[in-house]
């Protein structure tokens, strides 16, 4: 049988971090002793009252039924209660949650809610693939804005040209940032909801990063006046309580672009495993001494690390938050031929800058994935490259 895939799977790019673990197993498999610094994948265990919370949870033959709808509402209850404590922003756990299999999911599912053929999307770049994954399967046109170093690796709303803006339906905004680092200060915070509410594009904000911070607390988008009448966040807590393979997180915000997010999931899967969910309130109500522990420990391997390049001659701003470095590479290299060499010659995987989009050659990112013993020995490795 000739197998065909249809256009939209043929438009999309090889999924960047799948491609890394392969390249990784097949290092693996020639023997090599790999240090990953590649996928951001917590490399520490899920707290234990946290596991205990779903173990217990999945005791209960309620939770063995479909899920349906947006989430158990005492799940919907702790996620309001959390942002009330965090960010001071009150959110209606009735109408303005919605309990998703992971961020990534609702990430990917938004798209189908409000674009239609032709609609151009607004999308960061370098940045997280799966925004420009679910423009392509809605025929959705892709604009991507570039984040440079000289505007401190914010998009310039300004520099969008007038007839982009007119057919934008959607603009994705990711702080703190993957891959950059970088935090979003108010004031551009304030000017986004100002471009959206005059432009009529909802905002779909990421901020799946917010508690992986080293100095001051990146803020919500959803505490700038107005935000609420323009889009939603995406939050997850996979990076911040270590539980990327429990696959829960939330979209919350204007209750109308929530309704769409959940309608669209009621069509696509059956909703996010109560056990689960229990976890999650487990993780959100109980006490936050794991969180700042697990800044603490970021916090010692990015000093290990980026001291360690710079002091090799490496250009490192240290990251304010998130768990990656976004490092320019040696002079005279490609993205691309620096995460070969790294991997060829010291078993370092990392990730090339381009990977992300273009805006992203001459750099590479390093995830803060492994224990600082073994960045110490990534460093060795790296000292010993002749360049």
């Amino acid at each position: 049988m000739d197998i065909k895939y249809n256009d939209k799977l043929k438009k999309l790019p090889p999924y960047l971090f799948i491609e890394i673990d392969r390249k990784k197993k097949e290092a693996i498999a020639r023997g090599a002793d790999i240090i990953a610094l590649g996928v951001g994948d917590p490399d520490m265990p899920t707290p234990d009252h946290i596991i205990k919370a779903g173990q217990k949870a999945l005791e209960k033959s309620a939770n063995h039924q479909y899920p349906f709808g947006a989430g158990m509402i005492s799940f919907r209850k702790a996620v309001s209660e959390w942002y009330k404590s965090r960010f001071n922003v009150d959110i209606n756990a009735e109408n303005e949650v919605c309990a998703l299999i992971g961020s990534k999911e609702g990430i990917g599912h938004i798209h189908l809610g409000f674009i239609n053929p032709g609609d151009v999307v607004l999308i960061p770049e370098p940045g997280y693939p799966v925004y420009n994954t679910g423009t392509i399967f809605t025929d959705g046109v892709p604009y991507f804005m570039p984040l440079l170093e000289k505007n401190k690796f914010l998009p310039d709303l300004d520099s969008i040209p007038n007839e982009v803006v007119k057919k934008a339906k959607i603009i994705f905004i990711n702080y703190p940032n993957n891959p950059t680092s970088a935090v979003a200060p108010r004031d551009f915070l304030v000017k986004l909801v100002e471009f959206a509410k005059k432009n009529n594009i909802i905002v779909a904000y990421d901020n799946a990063y917010s508690e992986m911070y080293y100095e001051e607390k990146p803020l919500s988008f959803l505490e700038i006046p107005g935000a609420k009448e323009v889009g939603v966040e995406f939050h997850s807590l996979s990076k911040t309580y270590n539980m990327t393979g429990w696959r829960i997180g939330w979209v919350c915000g204007n209750k109308d672009i929530v309704a769409g997010v959940a309608k669209v999931k009621d069509n696509y899967d059956s909703g996010a495993f109560q056990a689960v969910q229990e976890a999650g309130i487990c993780a959100l109500t109980s006490s936050q001494e794991c969180v700042e522990e697990m800044r603490k420990m970021y916090k010692e391997r990015r000093d290990v690390l980026c001291d360690g390049l710079t002091k090799l001659g490496w250009q490192i701003t240290k990251p304010k938050a998130t768990f990656y470095v976004w490092a320019k590479i040696p002079k005279g290299y490609t993205s691309a031929k620096t995460v070969g060499k790294l991997l060829d010659e010291c078993a370092i995987v990392c990730t090339p800058g381009n990977g992300m989009g273009s805006s992203g050659e001459g750099y590479v990112r390093f995830a803060l994935t492994v224990p600082v013993p073994r960045i110490k020995e990534a460093l060795e490795r790296i000292a010993n490259l002749k360049w």
